[in-house]
């Protein structure tokens, strides 16, 4: 939300994290963690001083989703077994039977956020023709 909202109102000047806050109605104190975290990633460049803030370090069309997401530090996964790990999620290190169902849901989620950029957020851009799913049996 934060990243949509600085794509948004940046027009090329740096947007204060307050006024995101504000809009957005998240903490400051969490969002300025996060932008330490996107700072760093490179998603996001800092500007110090009088009319200072953050700005997108690439353009809107050019900040996929899954760039933010990883550089937040938060994985995209679905099971509980530990990213890349050869065990499984059971105390004997074993994989439950859904494990690889839960694992593809990951990959797809990543492709999918690969797929979306910053400015297919704020243009309206990622209504899919997916809909609502009905069960055949409903």
């Amino acid at each position: 939300m934060a990243m949509a909202d600085l794509a948004a109102n940046s027009n090329g000047k740096p947007v204060v994290l307050a006024d995101v806050a504000e809009r957005q109605e998240i903490s400051l104190s969490y969002l300025e963690q996060l932008f330490g975290r996107l700072r760093k990633g490179g998603v996001v460049e800092s500007v110090r001083g009088p009319g200072g803030g953050y700005i997108l370090a690439r353009p809107a069309s050019r900040t996929r989703v899954s760039d933010v997401i990883l550089a937040v530090d938060e994985p995209i996964k679905a099971t509980r077994c530990a990213p890349g790990s050869p065990s499984g999620c059971h105390s004997n290190n074993g994989r439950c039977l859904t494990h690889d169902l839960w694992h593809e849901l990951g990959n797809q989620i990543y492709l999918y956020l690969n797929s979306v950029t910053l400015a297919d957020v704020i243009c309206n851009r990622v209504m899919g023709t997916s809909g609502i799913f009905e069960h055949p049996e409903s």
